[in-house]
C-alpha cells in the first residue's frame, strides 16, 4: 500500500491548493473517512481535511461495539436493526484484525423491566433478522448456568440469562485504515487542517478555506461539491458556513471506564441495566482490559472541552458494583476513562436513550451536504448514501465519469481473514527471527495480518518492544503527527496499561525523533501534549482520593 506518512502530509496539502477536487470532505471521523473512499472508489478526485487528529473526535470514545443494537428493537425501529446486523456481517469480512466476533451475556433478573419470555423473542427476532448468518446463535441459560459462566456476577434474583452475538472493534484504527484505502484509491487526506470559511459563486460554495493549525498557514480547497462530515460539530460547523442553518443535533455525552481483565475474569462481554432500567450499560473484554460504559446525559457545550467527571465516574461504578459486587472493584481499580458526545439528531424524543440512532443527509442548495447521527456499524452503507445523494448535484456528465463500485471488499489486502490467519501462523517464525517475545508477536499478528511483516522488517537490535514497531508504523502509514495521538489513538497504551504506557517513553521517543525534528517540535512539548491530556481526563481520580 501507499504510505500515508506524517511526511506526506506536507505534499498533500501542497497538491490541495493547487488543484480542483471532484468532492471535498470536511471531518475525519468514521462517517467521512467511510464518504472519501466510497468516492475514491467511484474514480473520484477527493480531498479530506480533519482540524484535528483523524477520528479524534466521537470515533475514536465510542463503546468500540459492532452491533445491530439489540435495544433498538424495543423502539420498533427494525429495519435500522436489520441494516445494522447486514453491515456488521460485511464488516467481518472487510477488516477481520479491527472487527471482532464477541458473545454478550445479557442476565435477567426478577425485577427486570423485559422478563425471561419477553426477552427470548427479543433474541429470536435479533437472530432472524440477520438472516440466521451470526457468529452463533443465541442461547438461553439457567441461573446456574449464568453464574458458571460469570462468577462474579451478582446472583441474587437472577432468573436466568441469553447469550448472543455482536461484535467490538478497534474503532480509532478503522478510521485510519480506511483513510488508507482511500489515499490508495488516490484521495488526499490531512489532519489539523480547520475549516474556517467559504467562498461562493452565485450563491454557490466554490471553496473551503482552511488554516493548518500545525504551522498557522491559511489556504483555500476548491471543489465541485463540498460534504460536512463533522459529528457533534455540525450545527458549529453549518452556521460558520451557511447562513440559513438551523441546529439539528441533540449531543449527548457518554464515558468509559477501563479496568484490568484479570480484575474481572471474563471473556465475554456482558450486558448491565441502571437502577431506572432505562439505561444500557456494556462491560467489554478488548485487549487485556475491560470496557464498562456508557453514560448518556445531554451536553451542550462545545465537543471538543467533553472530559469525564467524578459524577460520571462514581454513577458507572455504582452499576458495575451491583452487578459485579464479588468483585469488589472501586475508583483505584480503573485504569483510565475516555468520554465523548454522539451526534444524535434530535427527533422531539423525550430522552436522550430514546432518541433515534437513524441518520440524515442533508442537501443544501448552496453546494454542500451534510450528514449527521447515524450509527458506527452502518457507517460503510451511510458513506454511499451520501456520495449518492451528492452525486445529484453534479452534471450529467460529470455523473457519468464515476463508476458504480462495491465498497464491502477489504481495507487492508494484507489483513483479510486468510492473510490473518496466515499471520497467526507466522508467529513461530517471527520469534526466531527476532529477539522479541512470542506475546507480543501474536498482539501484532492480530492487530496486523500479514502487514506485521512489513513492521518486522523494520526490526533492528535496538527494538525492545512491538510498540517500537508500532510507533514507526504510526508515522509511516497513519500520519501520526504527536505522541499524544500515537498513545490515544493508534495504541491501547492509555487505556490499557496501569503506567498508560509511560514506561515506554524512552523507547517512543527514540522513534520519534525524526518528527521531533522535522516538525521542529521538542520533545518536552510533545511530553505536555500528552500529560495535558492525560490530567484533564483522569483529574476526577484526584477528586475522588480527596471525596
Amino acid at each position: 500500500m501507499k504510505t500515508f506518512s506524517y511526511a506526506d502530509r506536507k505534499n498533500f496539502i501542497e497538491k490541495m491548493q493547487k488543484q480542483n477536487f471532484d468532492m471535498l470532505v470536511v471531518g475525519g471521523g468514521i462517517n467521512g473517512a467511510g464518504v472519501a473512499r466510497d468516492a475514491s472508489h467511484r474514480g473520484m478526485k477527493v480531498a479530506l481535511i480533519e482540524a484535528s487528529d483523524f477520528s479524534s473526535g466521537t470515533s475514536s470514545r465510542s463503546s468500540k461495539l459492532v452491533h445491530g443494537g439489540i435495544r433498538y428493537l424495543e423502539n420498533f425501529e427494525f429495519g435500522l436493526v436489520f441494516e445494522a446486523l447486514s453491515e456488521r456481517a460485511k464488516l467481518f469480512d472487510m477488516a477481520p484484525h479491527l472487527v471482532h466476533p464477541l458473545r454478550f451475556v445479557l442476565p435477567v433478573y426478577k425485577d427486570s423491566r423485559v422478563g425471561m419470555f419477553k426477552m427470548g423473542l427479543g433474541m429470536l427476532l435479533y437472530d432472524i433478522l440477520s438472516m440466521f448468518e451470526a457468529p452463533e446463535l443465541f442461547e438461553k441459560l439457567s441461573a446456574k448456568q449464568t453464574i458458571e459462566r460469570l462468577p462474579l456476577l451478582d446472583s441474587q434474583n437472577l432468573k436466568g440469562s441469553y447469550v448472543y452475538s455482536d461484535g467490538y472493534m478497534d474503532d480509532d484504527r478503522l478510521v485510519i485504515e480506511t483513510l488508507r484505502d482511500a489515499n490508495e484509491h488516490g484521495a488526499l487526506a490531512a489532519n489539523y487542517i480547520k475549516a474556517i470559511g467559504g467562498q461562493w459563486e452565485g450563491g454557490k460554495l466554490t471553496a473551503i478555506n482552511c488554516q493548518d493549525e500545525l504551522s498557522g498557514e491559511t489556504f483555500s480547497i476548491r471543489a465541485k461539491h463540498f460534504v460536512g462530515s463533522l459529528g457533534p460539530w455540525t450545527d458549529m460547523f453549518g452556521k460558520s458556513v451557511l447562513k440559513t442553518w438551523k441546529p439539528i443535533l441533540r449531543p449527548t455525552k457518554g464515558i468509559h471506564l477501563t479496568v484490568p481483565l484479570d480484575r474481572v475474569a471474563m471473556k465475554q462481554a456482558v450486558v448491565m441495566f441502571s437502577n431506572d432500567q432505562k439505561r444500557i450499560v456494556f462491560g467489554i473484554p478488548r485487549h487485556d482490559m475491560m470496557i464498562f460504559g456508557t453514560t448518556d446525559t445531554d451536553f451542550k457545550e462545545d465537543p471538543a472541552n467533553v472530559y469525564s467527571t467524578k459524577d460520571d465516574v462514581e454513577y458507572l461504578l455504582q452499576i458495575i458494583q451491583e452487578h459485579f459486587p464479588n468483585a469488589k472493584l472501586n475508583a483505584n481499580d480503573v485504569i483510565g476513562s475516555y468520554a465523548g458526545v454522539r451526534p444524535l439528531v434530535s427527533d422531539g424524543s423525550s430522552s436522550e436513550s430514546k432518541t433515534s440512532r437513524e441518520h440524515v443527509i442533508i442537501k443544501d442548495k448552496q453546494n454542500i451536504t451534510l450528514v449527521a447521527g447515524g450509527k458506527y456499524t452502518t457507517y460503510r452503507l451511510m458513506a454511499k448514501d451520501v456520495v449518492e445523494a451528492a452525486l445529484q448535484s453534479y452534471t450529467a456528465e460529470d455523473r457519468i465519469q464515476f463508476k458504480s463500485t462495491n465498497t464491502a471488499c477489504p481495507l487492508n489486502p494484507k489483513a483479510s481473514k486468510e492473510q490473518l490467519d496466515l499471520a497467526r501462523r507466522s508467529v513461530g517464525y517471527w520469534h526466531q527471527n527476532t529477539n522479541l517475545p512470542i506475546e507480543e508477536l501474536q498482539v501484532l499478528a492480530d492487530r496486523h495480518g500479514m502487514e506485521a511483516e512489513d513492521l518486522l522488517r523494520m526490526h533492528d537490535s535496538s527494538i525492545k518492544s512491538i510498540w517500537q514497531l508500532e510507533a514507526k508504523h504510526a508515522l509511516k502509514n497513519t500520519m501520526c503527527m504527536n505522541l499524544r495521538d500515537f498513545y490515544l489513538r493508534r495504541s491501547p497504551l492509555f487505556l490499557a496499561k496501569q503506567d498508560h504506557g509511560l514506561g515506554l517513553l524512552p523507547l517512543i521517543h527514540q522513534e520519534f525523533g525524526s518528527l521531533y525534528q522535522d516538525l521542529s517540535s521538542p520533545q518536552q512539548k510533545q511530553e505536555e501534549l500528552l500529560y495535558k491530556h492525560m490530567n484533564l481526563e483522569l483529574g476526577w481520580k484526584k477528586l475522588l482520593a480527596e471525596s
